[in-house]
């Protein structure tokens, strides 16, 4: 725990050489609404729409290379014309006192040839694919199941590294605060570290180690580029989302959580089960709280938890210790002032429109949702100030 001054949600925190005012974290989402691979002028309004001074935001994943695409029209960072786009959105966030991360990604086999270069098959840790109980979207909507995937080389890993240094690189030319290595979820970095996905017989396969020396690799090339203070990554040893199992999650954890502590990351992002592939609640996950208490306690940073959270779960979490941050997704989504919400104890949430998630259009299901008082841009800015370092005065004076 880098620096704490109240047990709440809206209570400010230090982050690294950030001070947040408060703890309400936007989640990264993918959104799909870039175009040809590049944020468009809707992008910099969502994510003004729900900044507050202080208030840490973290971008939808943002692909490191055009192999690392797996969802139609979402966004890269490695060509000038996505720099200078993503520039826009961070000035924006910046103009409102915020602070932004870069999440930076590779989806490996969580893909189909339709995204790939040339028709091409995907590349991971495995040759083995994706089980068809998982659908991956089309550019059209409809869902089919994932391309089998080519194995990398041991020669082509370090290229990908390289990609992911150069990623960070270019998210600090575009402004950002920080990057956020996403390595959970299913996704290249997960393909590698779980065993029930990587059946490689070389230097990157078999024990804990040999799993994870991707993921540090990478970690090792990032901070080098950028810091450690600039530098996150957000882990899931027990989701098993797009078939990512391993025999035993939280060796695995304990593993990373040690190994993180070398580094002194801004953060770690640990990411719960709202439900496994097994459609079982978390609360009835015996390893759920199991592996969390156990990390929380390994882990001596930052560590920001997603998963389902509520305002009153969340500060339940900020109050018994269990983690520094909340981020929220669907929730923000649906309240760009979530925090300002959260603040009044707002019983009254947008609800969230799932069928719009994933949609192209950019406004409908993307800037369109309703503050919760006036919906203009200037009374949005007043609103923002409120939530500062000031925090519960500024609120009392406003009432």
């Amino acid at each position: 725990m880098n620096g704490s001054t109240g047990s709440d949600l809206m209570f400010p925190f230090k982050m690294g050489p950030f001070h947040l005012s408060h703890r309400v974290v936007l989640a990264p989402m993918t959104r799909c609404r870039a175009l040809n691979t590049i944020p468009q002028p809707a992008h910099v309004t969502y994510y003004s729409q729900r900044t507050t001074p202080g208030g840490l935001l973290i971008t939808e994943a943002v692909s490191v290379g055009d192999r690392g695409f797996g969802f139609p029209h979402s966004p890269g960072i490695f060509t000038d014309e996505q720099i200078h786009a993503w520039k826009a959105v961070v000035d924006a966030v910046h103009a409102r006192g915020g602070i932004i991360f870069c999440q930076i990604w590779h989806v490996g086999r969580a893909s189909h040839k339709v995204y790939q270069p040339n028709g091409d098959s995907p590349v991971s840790s495995t040759s083995r694919k994706i089980s068809d109980d998982w659908k991956i979207q089309m550019l059209g909507g409809t869902l089919e199941n994932y391309s089998t995937p080519r194995a990398l080389a041991t020669s082509e890993i370090k290229v990908i590294v390289q990609q992911f240094r150069e990623a960070a690189r270019n998210a600090m030319i575009a402004g950002f605060d920080g990057v956020e290595i996403h390595a959970g979820h299913g996704y290249l970095i997960d393909q590698f570290m779980k065993n029930k996905i990587n059946d490689r017989m070389d230097e990157y396969g078999g024990s804990i180690e040999n799993r994870c020396r991707f993921a540090l690799e990478i970690l090792s090339a990032v901070t080098e580029e950028i810091g450690t203070e600039r530098t996150a990554i957000r882990i899931s040893p027990v989701v098993d989302h797009l078939d990512a199992l391993d025999s035993d999650p939280m060796a695995l954890g304990l593993y990373l959580a040690a190994k993180l502590n070398h580094f002194g990351l801004c953060y770690m992002h640990l990411t719960q089960p709202r439900y496994n592939a097994r459609k079982v609640k978390k609360e009835d996950l015996p390893s759920f709280h199991d592996c969390h208490s156990l990390m929380r306690n390994a882990y001596k940073g930052t560590l920001m938890s997603t998963g389902g959270y509520t305002r009153e779960s969340g500060m339940a979490a900020i109050r018994n210790g269990e983690a520094d941050l909340i981020s929220y997704g669907r929730l923000f989504i649906s309240n760009p002032d979530l925090p300002w919400r959260f603040r009044l104890g707002a019983v009254k949430l947008n609800k969230y429109d799932r069928a719009t998630f994933y949609t192209h259009d950019q406004v409908v299901g993307y800037t369109d949702y309703p503050f919760l008082y006036l919906e203009d841009d200037k009374r949005g800015r007043q609103r923002s100030k409120m939530i500062s370092n000031e925090g519960s005065l500024c609120l009392r004076s406003a009432l």
